[in-house]
C-alpha cells in the first residue's frame, strides 16, 4: 500500500466507483460478497488498491495546502518540481493566527511582532508521497487565492 485505506465513510461516498474499480479488476457483486467472506485478505488488497488509485489523484489535483496553529501560518504551493513556501509566525504572545480573520488582524495591527519568510525546496520523495506525508502531519487543502494574497504581503 503507497498511502493509506480509505475510510469507511470515505468509501461509502465512492462506492459508485468501487464498484466500477471492482468489476474492471473482473469482481461482480456477488462475488465481491463471497471474497468478503472467503478471502478477506484479497478484498482488502482491493480495498488498498482503489485507495491508492483514488488518494493519487486527488494529490495529483492539489497544488495548495496549509497548515495553521496559534502562533504559526504555513502556506505551501505545490509545484510539479518543487514546494514554494510562505511561512507567518507570531514572536509574541497574544497574536492568533488560526483563522483568516485573525492572519489578517495580526498583518494589518501588529506586523512587527511576526517574522515573515518565504522558501522553496525540491521534492525528497515524489510529489504524490510528499503531499501524503504532509497531510498526515495535519495540513489540509487551501486556496490559490489565499497563497496570492501572502504573497502580496511577502
Amino acid at each position: 500500500m503507497k498511502y493509506r485505506i480509505l475510510s469507511q465513510e470515505e468509501l461509502e461516498l465512492l462506492e459508485d466507483d468501487l464498484k466500477a474499480f471492482l468489476i474492471v479488476n473482473g469482481v461482480h457483486g456477488d462475488e465481491w460478497t463471497e471474497m468478503n467472506k472467503f478471502n478477506p485478505v484479497r478484498a482488502v488488497e482491493l480495498v488498498e488498491l482503489f485507495s491508492d488509485t483514488v488518494l493519487q489523484k486527488v494529490y495529483d489535483k492539489i497544488r495548495f495546502i496549509e497548515h495553521r496553529s496559534q502562533k504559526s501560518c504555513m502556506v505551501f504551493n505545490l509545484k510539479d518540481d518543487k514546494i514554494d513556501l510562505i511561512s507567518i509566525n507570531a514572536n509574541e504572545d497574544g497574536i492568533d493566527l488560526t483563522t483568516p480573520e485573525s492572519i489578517h488582524e495580526a498583518l494589518s495591527l501588529k506586523a512587527g511582532s511576526l517574522s515573515i519568510f518565504r522558501t522553496e525546496k525540491m521534492y525528497l520523495k515524489d510529489r504524490a508521497a510528499e503531499i501524503h506525508e504532509m497531510l498526515e502531519q495535519g495540513c489540509v487543502n487551501s486556496s490559490e487565492a489565499f497563497w496570492m494574497q501572502l504573497e502580496k504581503v511577502v
